[in-house]
């Protein structure tokens, strides 16, 4: 074994691994010689059952022409590891051929553990992407390499689709007017440049809105509206723009999320192009992105519900692709956002136009964007402060409107929450100038069940009505963190501490046991990073909403160095894409309910050996929160 694993840190791109990691790998190694020159591996043919370390001998790698001429030779000795770009390129067939030469012996990791290696270490995966991309740059590896025969087969297509920018396809020029034009010629330069959307200026030519087909039959022939009226009159708003370096799934997810048709693409600060939504669902092809459209479209109780079911083989076919966990979670909260908007739209329908201004804010892992597939509603009711003889018959309203979407959220499958973090609950449905009292009273009244509240609720987002509202609540929020409150930051502190990372003395997996299965809760595993970056949030008063992206922006502001930044992200979503698969394997494999229980006995040994690496990280993570806030080592 030790011999194995000191080959294995010379084989690129295992060096790249821990060595605790590479000894796990080394147990899972499975040993072929080879007595006489044979052809292993035939290109297009042979099923690549993983990858080959070569411990001695040599191996010939060719493609064979049509002649059955061998081209583009090359000869590799150990330490060299052969495979990688064939099993995440096709997954089962090799992509050349290979002669291995007398004497030979190699080492076969399992394909399974490859790409759980591939998941788990960036770097690893990034270099096989990148070693591709060299080689697609020389003329005879590119003729002979053919496009995978379809997306669901290739796990480098899955992460190029999820990571493939907007200046990577071609959007569409602008096409405009100016506000004052009437509405007829502004449908002329509609039908003189063949577009269904024009967008309306002002005259410093700033984009102020946008008309499409939709709108003239809308707004105009329905209306019977006058053609020579302004264009202005009619123009629909609010404009939505993304950078040119935005990813294609950010596009989609923002125009699911904004119910907008259009979005202007926005580079070195002016705009230089738009994509519709129609252009961008093209894009996704059978991506399970598109399934987010037919939630839109369901009407009934009935129909959510079958949507929300189906969500499990969702994940499970965007996790098979090898998307990272964070967007699949983004994938989840869409259609989540989605059918609770749906909810909300129809119960405004039952009961009539609401007597104040309100925001319907999600709280928690829902705040976070960060749900999973076993989920319970988290969520709360902010409504504009109203006279003295209006208060009871507005409160009256939202509390019975938060019931009511509450019960049809349960009914579709989010159930009820058992600790009442709920709009139904009185306690969570308030006036602005009452939320902004329970705030200041978390922050001033430290205490360890204020701490609980105000980190549920600093998880807290926007989700439907009125945005300013919640807008008005974080600049109170922002004042309020201002002032010096060590006190308040130690216990949030403390909170963030309550959960150990389960490792026992010896470094080894903590575990409980559940009938005669022995499980360790994934969800508490993950909850001190969860916990540790919200500290460093709130000390730093960064409001970006889910882990990753405050990660992110602490690492801009100096709190994380890019190492420590990697260390973190790579392991929370690691953690979050064992939970999520682990989750819809109960679902539909089991026929189970869910839950955050993972048994050690289904872990294999490279997934056993990344846990410790990453309980490692958090547990010292952890010493540094408690040296920074509480002043205690010891906790």
């Amino acid at each position: 074994m030790e011999n194995l694993v000191a080959l294995l840190k010379q084989t690129a791109p295992f060096n790249l691994l821990p060595e605790s990691v590479l000894a796990g790998i080394s147990d899972s190694l499975v040993p072929t010689k080879y007595s006489k020159d044979t052809l292993a591996y035939r290109q297009e043919i042979t099923e690549m059952k993983g990858v080959d370390i070569l411990v001695g001998g040599e191996y010939e790698t060719f493609f064979f022409d049509a002649a059955e001429n061998k081209r583009s030779i090359e000869i590799h000795h150990s330490p060299y590891c052969f495979g990688g770009i064939s099993v995440l390129l096709n997954r089962t067939k090799a992509l050349k051929s290979v002669m291995a030469k007398k004497g030979t012996v190699v080492y076969n990791l399992p394909r399974k553990e490859f790409l759980e290696l591939c998941t788990a270490y960036d770097d690893f995966f990034q270099y096989y992407t990148t070693d591709f991309g060299k080689r697609m740059l020389d003329d005879e590896f590119s003729h002979f390499v053919k496009t995978p025969a379809s997306f669901e087969e290739s796990y480098i297509a899955a992460e190029q689709l999820y990571s493939r920018k907007i200046d990577g396809i071609i959007y569409k020029d602008i096409v405009s007017c100016y506000d004052e034009t009437p509405i007829y010629e502004a449908a002329q330069h509609m039908a003189k440049h063949r577009v269904s959307c024009i967008f309306v200026k002002n005259n410093e030519d700033n984009i102020i809105g946008y008309a499409t087909d939709l709108t003239l039959r809308d707004n105009v022939i329905a209306r019977r509206v006058d053609a020579e009226k302004p264009i202005a009159s009619v123009m629909d708003n609010p404009i939505l723009s993304i950078s040119h370096q935005a990813y294609l799934y950010e596009a989609v997810l923002m125009m699911f999320s904004t119910k907008a048709r259009y979005l202007l693409v926005e580079k070195d600060g002016r705009y230089v192009g738009f994509l519709s939504r129609n252009r961008l669902l093209s894009e996704q092809g059978q991506s399970p992105l598109v399934f987010i459209q037919s939630v839109k479209l369901a009407e009934t109780t009935d129909e959510l519900r079958q949507k929300w079911n189906y969500v499990p083989e969702v994940i499970k076919q965007l996790l098979g692709r090898g998307i990272n966990a964070e967007i699949t979670n983004q994938v989840i909260t869409t259609i989540a956002d989605t059918i609770a908007i749906k909810v909300i739209e129809k119960v405004i329908r039952e009961m009539g136009e609401p007597p104040a201004k309100f925001v319907f804010m999600v709280t928690g892992s829902e705040g976070r964007k960060e749900q999973t597939l076993k989920t319970d509603q988290d969520n709360a009711i902010i409504y504009e402060d109203k006279a003295n003889e209006q208060r009871e018959m507005v409160r009256a309203y939202f509390l019975t409107f938060a019931t009511k979407v509450s019960d049809y959220l349960n009914d579709i499958g989010f159930i009820y929450c058992k600790g009442g973090y709920m709009a139904s609950n009185p306690d969570w449905t308030h006036s602005l100038s009452h939320w902004k009292k329970n705030y200041k009273n978390w922050i001033d009244e430290s205490v360890p069940e204020n701490a609980i509240k105000f980190s549920t609720f600093f998880d807290c987002r926007f989700l439907y009505g009125d945005r300013m509202i919640i807008e008005q609540l974080k600049e109170f929020l922002e004042e309020e963190l201002q002032r010096p409150n060590e006190r308040f930051f130690a216990f949030i502190a403390k909170n963030a501490l309550q959960y150990e990372p389960p490792l026992t003395f010896f470094k080894n997996i903590k575990t409980e046991t559940i009938g005669k299965t022995e499980v360790f809760n994934i969800k508490n595993a993950m909850t001190p990073i969860v916990d540790l970056v919200r500290v460093y949030a709130l000390r730093k008063r960064v409001y970006q909403e889910n882990t990753g992206e405050r990660l992110k922006k602490l690492m801009e502001l100096g709190v994380f160095t890019a190492a420590q930044y990697q260390e973190l992200y790579q392991s929370y979503y690691y953690l979050m894409a064992l939970r999520l698969e682990n989750q819809a394997n109960q679902i539909l494999v089991e026929k189970t309910e869910p839950n955050n229980y993972i048994k050690i006995d289904k872990l294999t040994k490279i997934e056993k050996v990344t846990l410790k690496e990453i309980f490692k990280t958090i547990h010292n993570f952890q010493v540094g929160i408690k040296m920074r806030f509480t002043n205690n080592i010891l906790g």
